[in-house]
This record gives C-alpha cells, structure tokens and sequence, in this order.
C-alpha cells in the first residue's frame, strides 16, 4: 500500500475507517499527529494529507491537497478466462497494479461451472482498490463478465480487437510472444485458467483475428502467466 486511497467526493478532510488502511498507518507507517500521509483522491489526483486525529479504529486526515495526475492506464485490455476463485484476488491486484484498462473474465471448457458463483467476484472492487494502492493510481480499470464464450468471441471480439493487436496465449504455439509482439499497436491479451484453452477455443480465437503465441517452453500458472505478459506490456510502455 503506497497511498491511502480517498472516495471521488473528498475535499479537503477525510475519515479512514476501513480496517487494513488503519492498520497500515498505525502499525507500518506507525503515524503520529501531525504526519504527512501520501493519498489520492477516486478518479482523481494523487498528493498528501495531515493527520490530525488517531482514533481506536479511524483516523482523520486534514490538508488534504492533490494535484499530481495519476499514471496513464496502458493501452491494454486482458481477456481472462476465470480462474480459481482463491487467485482472483492476486489476478486482479496485479492486473490493476500494472495498468491494465480493461479487463474482461470469460467462460472456457477448463473454467469450473461453480467459478461463476463464488462470493470472491462479488469482492472485484475491493482487490482492484488494494491494486490502485500499491501503484499510487486512482483510476480503475474496466471489468465485465462474459459468462458465454462463443458468443462473446463471434459477437463482440472483432470490433474490440479493432486497430489493437490481440494475443492469444498458448503453450504449444508456433510463434514466440516478443518476436510477434508489436508495440505500436494497443493490446489485447488472451489468457486462460489452468490447464489453458482447448484446440477449439484457440480456433475460436484465430478465427475472431487473435495471433497465438507461446512465453517459452515453460507452462506457467495463470497468476504467472498475467505477470509475465502484463509486465511485458508495462515495460515495454514506457
């Protein structure tokens, strides 16, 4: 957590009263009155604050002052095949934390029916606010549910993937990710849960405009996988 993130509608005061922003002032950053706290405001400007009163379970922060713009959101949208609910919270911190724009989670033959019902999509904000935190950004990224994956595919991916270059993800492909990867082009990336896309879905893909590529010939978890790829977006961003 690089800074305490505020609602869209603070002004110059703000009371933090959720329990692991008041745990990380009081026992990491160990604040007294009077400190300088760096924040940024929901869809707004980052900056600092002044603590001016240290409660049992909240603290207030005065002088809050922000002018310093977010950093810009890579030109990046991340088709994610949804995962075991126990990772969801890490995917989508990473996915924040490194910029990524959109992010869409859709069905595959080796997703889990019972995947669409777990309780930890209903906490997608919360882990995207922790990703906002730990890259001192204020902007969230996009997030739909596509719980149809043909349709999806047919439907709706050749006018996102439109003027962008879209990457499907996959072990055995014949192409190497960085030698297809063209950083003129915004990106779309394609990545499936474990166990990857089934010969089907990947002609799916190619068929909707997607190019397939392979990361080396090592066969990664997901959580690795959104790692490697989103961090090649980031570095090769800047």
């Amino acid at each position: 957590m690089n800074i305490i993130l505020l609602p869209q509608n603070t002004s110059s005061t703000a009371i933090i009263d959720d329990k692991t922003s008041v745990m990380h002032l009081k026992q990491v950053l160990k604040v007294t009155l009077g400190d300088t706290v760096k924040v940024g405001i929901k869809n707004g400007h980052l900056g600092t604050a002044v603590v001016s009163n240290i409660h049992d379970s909240s603290i207030e922060l005065s002088q809050i002052h922000c002018t310093i713009a977010p950093p810009a959101k890579l030109p990046l949208t991340v088709i994610l095949a949804i995962p075991r609910p126990k990772v969801l919270r890490r995917l989508f911190l990473d996915m924040t934390a490194m910029g990524a724009q959109h992010i869409i989670l859709v069905n595959s033959y080796r997703s889990e029916k019972s995947y669409w019902q777990t309780p930890f999509l209903t906490q997608l904000d919360n882990y995207i606010h922790e990703g906002l935190q730990q890259a001192c950004d204020t902007v969230s990224p996009t997030v739909s549910l596509k719980k149809r994956l043909k349709p999806f595919v047919e439907d709706e991916l050749p006018a996102l993937i439109a003027g962008k270059q879209a990457i499907l993800a996959h072990p055995y492909a014949s192409e190497q990710f960085t030698q297809v990867w063209d950083n003129a082009l915004p990106h779309v990336l394609v990545i499936g849960a474990e166990g990857g896309w089934i010969d089907y879905e990947v002609e799916l893909f190619k068929t909707a405009g997607c190019q397939v590529a392979h990361i080396g010939n090592r066969i990664l978890r997901t959580e690795n996988a959104v790692s490697v790829l989103c961090g090649h977006a980031l570095l090769t961003s800047q």
